[in-house]
């Protein structure tokens, strides 16, 4: 009788020790994700895909958008892999890329909630070019639109501190991978979605992810500021 009751109380203590462990990390991996979900803003990518693909077949969209988020995913991929190495390397901190980081991705959310597009990520000129190649699949898709030097920078300020853990580093890496996921169903519906949404839905959408990046940007030059004079 005592073992039975004993059993039911150590079940729900283990519950409750594997609920306090992984919260934290639940809440760092839903917090990048809404971070990164935010920076590559896969809406602003439908009206893009939809001007540089205008004619195309439906066969030629199909192919850039599969390319393009294979090409952003490796890019990712070895951004977070080599990127906290190559900083050592170079002898930048990590706190003083936080705050490069966090002061580009606030840039990046004033053009957004401007409903401008971001000299971040491409110059006229180089949209220009884009229009006139046949193959848009990495230039300006892969780089620099989803996989943009604002999403490289938060890909290693999240990543920069996990290398000793590799279980959490996969995760962030399939939540990377979730988002270009995103990206890659939103260009093969850009068509439909063009119907609803319109150039006016979609900049709603992007003032509104601006604001949220912003605020982000700030805590990161916080944590920076701090961490470098404690």
């Amino acid at each position: 009788m005592l073992a039975s009751i004993q059993l039911p109380m150590s079940q729900s203590r283990n519950r409750l020790f594997l609920r306090a462990a992984t919260s934290p990390v639940i809440e760092q991996f839903v917090k990048f994700f809404v971070v990164f979900f935010v920076v590559v803003d896969p809406i602003s990518l439908i009206p893009l895909f939809a001007g540089l693909t205008q004619g195309a077949s439906s066969s030629y969209k199909k192919k850039m958008a599969g390319k393009a988020t294979m090409i952003a995913l490796g890019i990712c991929l070895l951004f977070a892999l080599a990127g906290a190495k190559f900083l050592r390397i170079m002898g930048i901190s990590l706190n003083s890329f936080r705050i490069a980081g966090g002061t580009l991705l606030f840039l990046i959310a004033l053009d957004m909630v401007s409903a401008r597009t971001s000299g971040t990520r491409s110059t006229t000129s180089e949209r220009e070019e884009a229009r006139k190649r046949e193959d848009i699949s990495v230039f300006p898709l892969a780089f620099p639109f989803i996989a943009g030097p604002g999403a490289l920078a938060t890909i290693l300020l999240t990543t920069g501190e996990i290398d000793a853990r590799p279980a959490q580093f996969a995760g962030f890496i399939c939540v990377v991978a979730l988002v270009l996921i995103v990206c890659w169903i939103l260009m093969l519906a850009t068509p439909r979605l063009m119907k609803v949404l319109g150039v006016t839905g979609a900049s709603v959408v992007s003032r509104l992810a601006g604001v949220i990046l912003a605020a982000l940007a700030v805590q990161f030059i916080i944590d920076g500021i701090r961490g470098s004079f404690p």
